[in-house]
């Protein structure tokens, strides 16, 4: 039995491992879950699946979580706070963690199970993206597996040699190519742009997603983002990776050669295909999906990116070339602009905007510890914050 803990587990890739560890109780057992602060959906996990832990990170959440279940679930020990999260994340009946909590709040409990050790399903893309040398080598030293969840990097590990060891020359690999499905607003025009409403940001044509990640497919920050996480996970160089638009979501990734084959991982759009895929591998189970039907499908497009509508993307290669600090910056503007938009605080093209005044006024620094990231991180958070007021006063 695969002793399995789930960080995230209120959100939808949470939500969508525990369906997947359902169908396959005799492999993998649910050690602890956790999440930031959604109570209600904690407790019914909780009273559902009996598990020997669960982790609220936020103090003021953990106290209503534990008046709410009232000792209901005695079997199941209680915790809180962000050190609850990687003291789950290292105990030794953890074999696997599945870290899907977003954002910044995830990095400790990743890094984490990481040094640990584990086998770590990675979901939380600004873990790497933030401390994407600080993870890669704490991956390394521990003998940790890695296995990417988001369904494009999923896609180009499994159309990689499984030896890849992140020398493209003797892989005889050309480029990595990402697949984007262009969110909501593909062809919408700059006045529709400036327009848009969170619920419609919210609202993906493909994918059943948390709010903030649908905002960022939304304005393909989630791609730029998946950019810097690929550059960290394939050790590829930004001109090896290639974003293309491909509405239908069905070709998840792409690796080409040099040899002129391209080989590409097909799938409905269903985060429960790649989650099963990083549970059992190097084996296969079923996940639940339906089947692919390409007569259903019928045909397939691709196009380039438009960089003048989706300035975001732009935004994030520029940062991963500046290296050091930049992608920790990107990122830490990114959130809070999201987070404002959703608030209806700051207008919906304005999102970009606001990052790049991030990226031109702070200048990228040396990473070198957590306690750089940690700092960075703040300090982008602070001067976004500084640049809202004068947006929104």
């Amino acid at each position: 039995m695969i002793g399995v803990v789930v960080l995230g587990s209120t959100g939808s890739i949470g939500e969508s491992t525990l369906d997947v560890l359902a169908r396959h109780p005799d492999r993998f057992r649910l050690v602890a879950i956790g999440a930031n602060r959604n109570v209600q959906k904690l407790a019914e996990q909780i009273r559902r699946w009996r598990p020997p832990y669960a982790v609220m990170a936020n103090q003021g959440a953990a106290r209503e979580l534990a008046s709410v279940l009232g000792g209901s679930v005695p079997q199941t020990r209680l915790l809180a706070g962000e050190g609850a999260l990687e003291e789950v994340a290292t105990l030794r009946e953890t074999d696997c963690v599945m870290a899907a909590i977003v954002g910044a709040a995830g990095l400790r409990s990743t890094l984490a199970a990481a040094r640990a050790g584990k086998r770590l399903l990675l979901a939380n893309k600004e873990s790497l993206v933030m401390s994407g040398p600080l993870l890669m080598q704490a991956v390394k030293d521990s003998g940790a597996v890695l296995l990417p969840i988001d369904s494009e990097h999923n896609a180009i590990f499994q159309a990689l040699p499984r030896e890849f060891d992140g020398d493209f020359g003797r892989a005889g690999v050309r480029r990595l190519w990402l697949t984007a499905s262009g969110g909501p607003f593909l062809r919408a025009t700059p006045a529709q742009l400036a327009q848009v409403t969170p619920e419609q940001a919210c609202a993906h044509p493909n994918w059943v997603m948390g709010r903030k990640i649908s905002v960022d497919s939304a304005t393909l920050m989630n791609k730029g983002l998946e950019v810097i996480e690929a550059s960290f996970l394939f050790r590829a160089k930004s001109a090896q990776i290639e974003v293309v638009i491909h509405p239908q979501s069905i070709v998840h990734s792409l690796v080409e050669y040099v040899d002129g084959s391209v080989l590409a991982q097909l799938g409905n759009p269903d985060m429960r295909t790649p989650i099963a895929h990083a549970l059992a591998y190097p084996e296969r189970i079923d996940p639940g999906v339906e089947a692919l039907d390409l007569f259903a499908v019928a045909s397939l497009g691709f196009e380039r990116p438009d960089l003048d509508r989706f300035p975001s993307l732009r935004l994030a290669y520029r940062a991963l070339q500046a290296g050091g600090s930049a992608p920790i910056l990107l990122n830490a503007a990114n959130e809070v602009a999201v987070a404002s938009f959703l608030e209806r605080r700051l207008a919906f093209h304005r999102i970009p905007e606001l990052v790049e005044e991030v990226l031109e006024r702070v200048a990228a620094a040396s990473v070198q510890s957590l306690e750089d990231v940690l700092a960075a991180d703040a300090l982008a958070r602070r001067t976004a914050m500084q640049r809202l007021e004068t947006v929104t006063h």
